[in-house]
C-alpha cells in the first residue's frame, strides 16, 4: 500500500496532483460505478462472477466496518468488464446471507442494475480510498500499477446493507485523462 485515506479524505477530496478531478468524480463520488462505467465506455456494464461463499461472523481480511454489516455473511467477488470483455474494476462485496437473494435475484447483474431493477434507494457511504500495487491485479487488467480503490457502506432505511471495495483499472485512463493532473 503506497497510500490510504479515510472518510476525512473522502469529504475534502484529494489535491489534484494526487487523484486528478475526473478520477476524483469516480472514487470520491456518491454514484454508481457500474452506470459510470456504461456511460464512459458506451458498451454495458458486466459482471464475472469469480466466486460467491459464506464467510460466517469472519472479518475476511475486510475493512473494519465489515463489522456493521450482520452476519452470518456471504461475500460476493466479481471483475467488471465492458460487454467486449475489458476488464474495468474487481470488487467484493459482502452481505447477510439471509438476505442476499433479496437484493441479487440475478446474481449475473451488477449491484447498481439489480438494485435500481428493484427500485431499492441507498445512500453509498465512501468510507476509505487506496493507492497500491498488486501483482494479481495488474496480471488481471493486464495493466501495470498502482491502482486506486475504495470501500463503502450502502445504507439502506437507515441499515448497512452490504461493503463493497473496488478496484479500478488504469485502462480508464482512456476516458478519464490520467490519474494525476499537472494543475
Amino acid at each position: 500500500m503506497l497510500w490510504q485515506g479515510d472518510e476525512t479524505v473522502v469529504k475534502r477530496g484529494l489535491p489534484h496532483d494526487q487523484l486528478s478531478p475526473a478520477w476524483q468524480i469516480l472514487m470520491l463520488g456518491d454514484g454508481s460505478p457500474t452506470r459510470h462505467l456504461q456511460l464512459l465506455t458506451r458498451e454495458p456494464t458486466e459482471v464475472d462472477v469469480i466466486e460467491m461463499s459464506l464467510v460466517g461472523m469472519a472479518n475476511d481480511g475486510a475493512p473494519d466496518v465489515i463489522s456493521y454489516v450482520p452476519g452470518p455473511r456471504l461475500r460476493r467477488q466479481v471483475w467488471l468488464r465492458t460487454a467486449s470483455g475489458q476488464r474495468l474494476a474487481y470488487a467484493t462485496s459482502w452481505w447477510e446471507a439471509s438476505h442476499v437473494d433479496e437484493y441479487l435475484k440475478n446474481r449475473s447483474l451488477p449491484i447498481w442494475a439489480s438494485l435500481a431493477n428493484l427500485r431499492t434507494e441507498l445512500y453509498r457511504d465512501i468510507q476509505g480510498v487506496y493507492y497500491g500495487w498488486n501483482p494479481a491485479l495488474e496480471t488481471a487488467f493486464g495493466q501495470k500499477g498502482p491502482f486506486w480503490g475504495r470501500h463503502y457502506l450502502f445504507w439502506h432505511h437507515g441499515k448497512p446493507l452490504t461493503l463493497i471495495y473496488e478496484v479500478f483499472s488504469p485502462y480508464l485512463m482512456r476516458y478519464l485523462g490520467p490519474m494525476r493532473s499537472s494543475l
